[in-house]
């Protein structure tokens, strides 16, 4: 039994005449009879009553007519779903992030693009240290990742930059030098720096160790913090003053001043991450959108 023989009867069942049922599939009437004929004999049933001036289908001729119209649906949408799933318009995405990436708005403009144009696509979020994300995507457990570079355990991975943001001077409103427009870095030689463990955020420690030794000093530390929002946290309780992305300012502005440095700027590197031989069309999709957004010149409000 093929799905044809389920079409040809179901034609019949609907229209309960031969002739128009052979007009409807377009073929001719004596094959039509014939394919029905070959279905009951392989069922071992009648599934029309021929004995009337008009056709009838048999109690049998009913059931199967159902059976046969719910199996046609689902071979449908089993292939309406599969062709979806190849196109990259159904299926799951899952995404790690950093914390700092979340408040870069480049973030949820691609968030935002890939949903407008892929709604079918479950898409899944999760947070971790740019350190653990490369791990967790070469195990499988995620598909991408908004990552600050350096990315460790490169191999099969793939990285592609979407932003240089500006990184900031992020001081205490008491400060003597909140009230400035602009700051340059060796103005802070003598301050105590917050600053986030390299072991956890590598590029962003090593970009702000870097220019203070460019500026002529190294940093004092006073405290590691893990996460840099409560790097903004300590910075706001007066415990000393940092360096961070420029996306940061929405945190705190009533205790923090948040100034552009003067001179050589430095950067918090933002980009995308994922596996090399990724063949999910969903996934390389996600990729697209990001790319997108990261282009949109809307979204520079920063």
């Amino acid at each position: 039994m093929e799905l044809r023989h389920l079409r040809y009867f179901l034609a019949v069942a609907e229209e309960l005449n031969i002739t128009r049922a052979a007009r409807r599939l377009n073929i001719s009437q004596p094959p039509l009879t014939q394919q029905i004929k070959a279905l009951e004999a392989e069922l071992g049933v009648a599934l029309i009553d021929r004995s009337g001036y008009r056709i009838r289908l048999t109690d049998a001729g009913r059931l199967f007519a159902l059976e046969a119209g719910r199996i046609l649906e689902e071979v449908r949408r089993a292939a309406q779903m599969a062709r979806a799933a190849a196109s990259g318009a159904s299926g799951r995405v899952r995404v790690g992030f950093t914390e700092s990436a979340s408040f870069n708005p480049l973030v949820t403009s691609a968030l935002r693009v890939f949903r407008a144009a892929y709604p079918g696509v479950e898409v899944s979020l999760e947070e971790h240290p740019s350190t653990e994300l490369a791990a967790e995507l070469r195990e499988g457990r995620i598909d991408v990742a908004f990552v600050r570079p350096p990315l460790r355990e490169g191999r099969g991975l793939v990285f592609d930059l979407l932003e240089r943001e500006p990184l900031v001077a992020a001081l205490p409103l008491g400060h003597p030098l909140a009230r400035r427009r602009r700051i340059a870095l060796r103005e802070l030689a003598r301050d105590t720096f917050i600053l986030y463990p390299r072991a956890v955020r590598p590029g962003l420690a090593d970009e702000v160790v870097s220019g203070c030794v460019a500026a002529g000093f190294t940093p004092r530390v006073g405290q590691y913090a893990p996460q840099l929002s409560s790097t903004v946290n300590l910075v706001a309780a007066s415990l000393g003053i940092s360096i961070v992305p420029a996306s940061m300012r929405s945190l705190q502005p009533e205790l923090v001043a948040y100034l552009p440095l003067e001179g050589e700027p430095l950067h918090a590197l933002l980009g995308i991450a994922y596996r090399d031989e990724e063949r999910s069309s969903a996934v390389r999709n996600f990729v697209a959108a990001t790319g997108e957004a990261a282009v949109q010149p809307a979204r520079r409000g920063q």
